[in-house]
């Protein structure tokens, strides 16, 4: 990759723009405002944008229509660079294609393993499995069932689709897999650690993020439980309270224990695959952020990585977010040369929402005058709220 003066590497705002939209308008600012050469690197830690970063990072995209966690076709692609592919779970399987209300008992992971089995079909023989942005509690089932196991009912029919149905599982016959992974690696990349059940498991934490009321997230939580001892069974592989299981709604679980797949820190790995850690370590300055930064970021979201990466190579970081709600003792320990939230700039949290990118391209601008001039600043006041996202 090209070295920079500045690499900008911003994560998404949720709500108002992508990863690329947002990098896009704070190296506009830059631009503006000096003429220091400014690289584009938009991150992500598995979820959305995912794909978009390998894209960005020289492979190239493969459009596939597959079922969307409603039952409902979509078009949804994965990323490929020899046998390499990059598969982005929320593309097929994301909350944003579940038109509300949503319905968490029967959505479906399907269409994600419809994007892996293509991937597979065709050649792919190490497959990274950004596991973010569900809309999906169903353990993977979906993704099994599309892959090619048979996960039945005690009168031999298959289990219908979605995590309600799972308490009639009754057995599940893996061996159709067996051909289709041979000789391929599978790296499921997720920054979230949940275990499958219980309290801190997929649904309890992340149930009612894809609209699922208390007795939904107890229904969840026996599918669950059901298809955990199943899959148990079948696989030999009990590995329901392993770190990751909860990812995305439990398809952790699956692609630990049904395709020999191994977790790895989402950020790390892709940024690895694509180049993204050399051009930040070859940079004169970084800029990195996202919508929200708060305690969950702390637990190994993109920008935090972004921020450790630079500092390993002795690289400033500028922190450009939607919002800061994090203590003054937590962002000191960030060590940022300066900090600039949309909101401190905004009427309010609507029209930061609304205008996020106009408020991005003035926040480039004073970063800009900045790195030239060699200052450090912070202009907000962190707070000590937080927020969930993820699974």
């Amino acid at each position: 990759m090209t070295t920079a003066d500045v690499v900008v590497a911003l994560d998404k705002l949720k709500g108002s723009l992508t990863a690329a939209e947002a990098s896009a308008a704070v190296a506009e600012g830059l631009r503006a405002h000096s003429v220091l050469r400014v690289v584009e690197a938009p991150v992500s830690d598995g979820g959305e944008g995912t794909v978009e970063w390998a894209v960005r990072a020289g492979f190239f995209r493969v459009a596939v229509d597959v079922t969307g966690p409603d039952g409902q076709p979509v078009r949804a692609a994965y990323a490929r660079r020899g046998d390499a592919v990059v598969v982005e779970m929320a593309q097929a399987s994301g909350l944003a294609l579940s038109t509300p209300p949503h319905r968490p008992l029967t959505a479906t992971s399907r269409g994600t393993g419809e994007l892996v089995r293509h991937a597979l079909e065709h050649g792919a023989r190490h497959v990274v499995l950004g596991a973010g942005g569900s809309a999906t509690t169903d353990g993977g089932a979906g993704l099994l069932q599309a892959l090619g196991a048979l996960l039945l009912d005690a009168a031999g029919h298959a289990v219908p689709p979605g995590g309600g149905p799972l308490t009639r599982l009754h057995d599940a016959d893996l061996r159709p897999l067996q051909e289709l992974l041979r000789g391929a690696e599978i790296v499921v990349a997720t920054d979230v650690d949940n275990p499958l059940l219980g309290p801190d498991g997929a649904a309890a934490v992340f149930g009612p993020q894809k609209g699922a009321g208390p007795q939904q997230v107890a229904a969840l939580e026996d599918g669950l439980a059901v298809l955990a001892d199943v899959l148990a069974v079948a696989s030999g592989r009990d590995l329901r309270s392993v770190p990751g299981a909860g990812a995305a709604g439990g398809l952790g679980l699956a692609a630990l224990a049904c395709l020999g797949a191994r977790r790895e820190p989402g950020f790390a790995h892709l940024a690895r695959l694509t180049g993204t850690d050399d051009l930040i370590r070859g940079a004169g300055a970084v800029v990195t952020g996202e919508g929200s930064l708060d305690r969950q970021s702390l637990r190994g979201k993109a920008p935090v990585e972004v921020v450790r990466l630079a500092h390993e190579a002795a690289v400033p970081v500028h922190l450009v977010v939607g919002r800061c709600d994090l203590t003054r003792e937590e962002l000191r320990a960030l060590d940022a040369a300066s900090l600039h939230t949309v909101l401190g700039l905004a009427a309010g949290p609507a029209a930061a929402i609304r205008e996020a990118r106009r408020y991005l391209v003035e926040i480039g601008g004073r970063v800009a005058h900045l790195i030239t001039d060699g200052q450090a600043t912070t202009d907000a006041a962190p707070t000590t709220s937080t927020t969930t996202d993820g699974g």
